[in-house]
């Protein structure tokens, strides 16, 4: 019988509890506040008479105060402490995104967007690189990442239905697309505030796990650092010049943009298809999200088992290559749908084990800082996405165009996949 810590499962539970819960609901507020204006658009574009082409410049935008930050956001947080910058990332971005119920014109609305995108940076960065490797062993990481970001297809399925229904209130003064920006920002201050008392920094500062389970984690961390160190010692600097984090960068932004392309703009696309109401796609969206959930959480059990990550990032890629690719094509509002689901499935599904990678062969500010910079790269997809989405369908009338050059970013981003090292 193996009496180590790290076998039992009540450790694991208990990490699971402490660490992985409160990163979960801080990126389902997260998701939220970033994905709410693709609901909002529904009535707040004709409201303030914004273009298909303003609104994917506004979208979009969001990713360039993000980009701005992401490096330094991480390498702050890996250097000070991860648990007060996520309750700083959390409590200014709560309160930047109210604003956005406010804006009258596309200044507004571009400026709020990039402040959010520079309030919000280095949020999943800290997670992936200064938080879990410290809790988290190699092999277990896929799966707690996994687990993780199970929180972007939760935060879907409460927020679609919530949209949905709020975009037809109006309260007081209010539109429905202004309280939607109101009540999802409160939350973000709320658990800013809360995450301050429930995550920590390292194990040893903890009183839930005894002495010999602080040692056990922190003998592990430090197992592992030594072990990259003896195969390549990193510098920030050569980590952010390294081929393989170069090329994760690339594959980042490939895929980003088709993800970001997807998300912002499904809505939209589908209510054009459709005709459906509000409130019926925003509960329609509640089934993609939940089959990707699974098929997310699936890939990266199987690969904590299996070890492999190549392929399990690869094949979900080119699965939402072929949803985004074929569906926009299709007419027929219910086919139409089958295919939006086929899309979630693939554009979700590797995040687990993606984030698994870098920190296999980096640790500490070398890893927080090219986490942020493959984070930056894959961000700046998510302005081109949304906005290459917004003017090509103003100059067409037509999505179809947008969606196969999206589609052929996913299909590109998955080969490149296939030529990383085997970790």
């Amino acid at each position: 019988m193996n009496n180590t810590p790290g076998a039992t499962g009540s450790l694991i539970k208990r990490k699971y509890f402490y660490i992985i819960l409160p990163t979960f609901a801080g990126s389902v507020i997260a998701y939220l506040d970033r994905i709410n204006i693709a609901y909002a658009a529904l009535t707040m574009n004709e409201d303030l008479g914004f273009s298909a082409q303003i609104f994917g410049m506004g979208a979009g935008i969001f990713f360039f105060g993000y980009v701005l930050f992401e490096v330094p956001g991480a390498l702050i947080a890996e250097r000070w402490s991860p648990r007060i910058w996520i309750a700083r990332i959390m409590i200014t971005w709560g309160i930047i995104s109210c604003f956005m119920a406010f804006i009258q014109n596309a200044w507004q609305f571009y400026l709020v967007r990039f402040l959010l995108g520079a309030a919000e940076a280095s949020f999943y960065p800290v997670v992936y690189a200064s938080i879990i490797p410290r809790w988290f062993t190699p092999e277990e990481r896929p799966r707690a990442i996994a687990l993780m970001l199970a929180s972007l297809q939760v935060s879907a399925i409460i927020g679609s239905p919530l949209a949905g229904w709020l975009l037809g209130v109006h309260w007081f003064a209010f539109k429905g697309w202004q309280l939607l920006f109101i009540l999802e920002a409160i939350p973000a201050v709320i658990f800013g505030i809360l995450v301050l008392f429930w995550l920590s920094d390292w194990p040893a500062e903890v009183s839930w796990l005894t002495s010999e389970e602080k040692q056990y984690l922190m003998a592990q961390y430090e197992q592992e650092r030594v072990a990259k160190e003896a195969v390549r010692q990193y510098t920030v600097w050569q980590a952010l010049r390294d081929w393989e984090v170069l090329k994760l960068c690339l594959i980042y932004f490939l895929w980003i943009t088709g993800y970001w392309g997807f998300n912002y703009w499904m809505p939209t696309v589908l209510k054009e298809v459709s005709g459906w109401s509000n409130l019926a796609i925003g509960w329609l969206i509640v089934i993609p999200m939940f089959l990707s959930l699974i098929a997310m959480i699936y890939a990266g059990i199987s690969s904590s088992k299996t070890g492999e990550k190549r392929w399990h990032g690869a094949v979900p890629l080119f699965i939402g290559a072929v949803g985004m690719g074929i569906g926009t094509f299709i007419s027929n509002p219910s086919l139409n749908f089958i295919f939006v689901i086929i899309t979630a499935i693939g554009v979700y599904s590797a995040f687990g084990v993606w984030w698994s990678y870098p920190t296999t062969f980096l640790s500490g500010m070398a890893a927080a800082g090219a986490v942020g910079l493959i984070n930056s790269f894959g961000n700046v997809g998510g302005y081109v996405g949304p906005y290459l989405t917004g003017f090509v369908k103003t100059m067409t009338g037509s999505f179809h165009w947008a969606y196969v050059y999206l589609a052929c970013s996913l299909a590109a981003a998955g080969v490149l996949m296939l030529t990383l090292k085997r970790r």
